[in-house]
């Protein structure tokens, strides 16, 4: 049977023939804001090139809804009125921003590749925000128009910039001129093309400013994963791939890494809209033979909860990936225990909304390999483990990840303090997570955020909800720092327990003290029954959690 060592070194020998000189994804340093930056020779420079190409794919599905089926001929066309409107009726100009404020639809899609295909800025506003929220988003991006669904068009009553409906407006705009040209843009590479907001569970939220250069650049990766299938004796073009898009369209998982790549490879997008619904959702992946989906952990905790899987046909789904929020090896072991598409299918990643797309990932071998990785830098990446001083640790050694690429995120839109401060000399972006690199493997160790320092002792929340979760009576937990007047902070846990546990306060700090060093001990508790907060992405907004 092949060892690790060996599918790794077949691995690296594809990858190197495909990424070198000659090769179809062959890499070049180039001049990248000032860096010397490996760059895919063979690229698009602009992203209104990928829809013009798209219609080679002519009368196969783009997108596909519960009721719908969009193809890649039709939404090329309506990208193209869409287009035109937003040029002529609403003077959207080269550099100006479209922002889009709704809940996952096909018009979003559409409203996203109209905007960038005519050099416009699309600026991607969280739907769960509040109405504070989105002001502070208007004001921050300063839109020339909104986008909005019926449910965020209430939000941004007043907010002094026009709003037109997604429902209804932007529906009529795409049918609006059936022969309109494809849209085209005088563009650079490494002029903007998105913002989407940092998550925001701690502060206000960040614009992430992503250029044509960083979108084409995952465009790439992907087309070069897809070759790699090939090479390793896949029986799916891509094609004939079919991804299930559940998370949020203001996110980096959803639109730089499934909605802009499967245009470029003519893939179908199986669109999943309204709150995760289990039963709807493997309907659909049952109907459309689903072959790819990524999800959050709490999506597959939904999963493993509803206990029907069984019930619907999931043998086309070869590939279920994690993404946006840790999850530990035990949760992993459970997946692949009682899902069956995900026993020789399972990766997970690492990545940023900075970062575009993965920093590292980590395929079924890996997890295998080393339980607990995020796995190896992607293509084109590069990782360092540094100290506070900004110096390179050694094998093994705990600091903070740092990592180069080519898609990296240009800056934080007008906030050029926040830019500097996570972007270095030579485009190196520092991602405010502690971690460490074991035999090339990347493993993390919680937020630079999130640490605690008790009496000079630093504690990393992560360590502890590991623990605490592999409790039978904890669903969920969160540790956080609290005031402390002589040790500066101690450590506190917000405990969610399953239906029916009547574990004591107690009975968790023995269980915790059996594990761990005293002072990482939770001194304060709080034992409830309601779900952690989470935003959109699924990440804990630690912020909103109290004891």
């Amino acid at each position: 049977m092949p060892s690790d060592t060996d599918h790794r070194s077949a691995a690296l020998a594809r990858v190197a023939a495909l990424t070198g000189p000659g090769g179809r994804f062959e890499l070049a340093e180039d001049d990248v804001l000032g860096a010397r930056l490996p760059v895919f020779t063979h690229r698009q420079r602009a992203l209104h090139e990928v829809l013009h190409a798209s219609v080679a794919h002519a009368d196969r599905d783009y997108i596909v809804t519960a009721d719908r089926r969009i193809t890649f001929a039709s939404h090329a066309a309506r990208v193209a009125s869409l287009a035109r409107v937003l040029r002529e009726e609403y003077g959207i100009a080269k550099g100006d921003r479209v922002a889009v404020a709704a809940a996952n639809s096909p018009e979003w899609i559409e409203t996203f590749w109209a905007t960038v295909s005519i050099g416009a800025v699309a600026v991607g506003f969280n739907a769960w925000w509040s109405p504070r929220e989105m002001a502070h988003g208007v004001a921050n991006a300063e839109p020339s128009l909104v986008v909005a669904d019926a449910r965020q068009s209430a939000k941004l009553a007043g907010c002094g910039v026009p709003v037109v409906s997604l429902e209804d407006d932007v529906s009529r705009f795409a049918a609006a001129h059936p022969d309109a040209p494809l849209p085209s843009a005088d563009v650079a590479e490494d002029d903007p093309a998105v913002i989407l907001y940092t998550s925001g569970t701690s502060g206000r939220p960040k614009g992430a400013v992503h250029t044509h250069r960083n979108l084409l650049a995952v465009v790439e990766y992907h087309r070069l994963n897809d070759a790699l299938l090939h090479e390793f004796g896949d029986p799916l073009t891509a094609e004939d791939r079919v991804y299930l898009l559940t998370l949020p369209l203001f996110h980096i998982a959803s639109l730089h890494n499934l909605a802009v790549p499967r245009l470029a490879t003519g893939s179908r997008i199986v669109l999943h809209q309204g709150a995760f619904d289990v039963d709807a959702v493997l309907a659909l992946v049952e109907r459309e033979r689903v072959t790819n989906w990524g999800a959050v952990p709490t999506m597959a905790h939904r999963l493993l909860e509803h206990g029907g899987a069984d019930r619907y046909d999931t043998s086309s789904l070869t590939a279920f990936a994690l993404a946006s929020a840790p999850s530990t090896t035990a949760f992993k072991e459970r997946l692949r225990r009682e899902l069956p598409f995900a026993k020789d299918s399972l990766v997970d990643s690492y990545g940023l909304t900075e970062s575009c797309t993965a920093i590292a990932a980590a395929n079924p071998q890996e997890l295998a390999a080393a339980p607990g990785t995020l796995g190896r830098p992607v293509t084109g990446v590069r990782l360092e483990i540094r100290d506070p001083l900004g110096e390179v640790l050694g094998e093994g050694e705990e600091g903070e990840v740092w990592v180069r690429s080519m898609y990296n995120m240009l800056g934080y839109w007008r906030d050029p303090g926040a830019t500097t401060d996570t972007i270095g000399a030579d485009r190196w972006l520092r991602t405010g997570d502690l971690g460490c690199l074991r035999e090339g493997r990347l493993f993390l160790v919680s937020r630079r955020s999130d640490l605690i320092i008790r009496g000079g002792e630093n504690i990393y929340p992560a360590e502890i909800e590991t623990v605490l979760v592999e409790h039978p009576d904890v669903a969920e937990c969160l540790v956080i720092g609290t005031p402390h007047p002589d040790l500066g902070q101690e450590v506190a846990a917000v405990v969610v327990l399953r239906p029916g546990a009547e574990v004591t306060e107690e009975e968790l700090r023995e269980y915790a003290a059996r594990e761990l060093a005293y002072f990482k001990v939770p001194r304060r508790w709080r034992l409830t029954t309601e779900a952690l907060p989470r935003n959109a992405t699924g990440k804990v907004i630690r912020h909103s959690v109290r004891l």
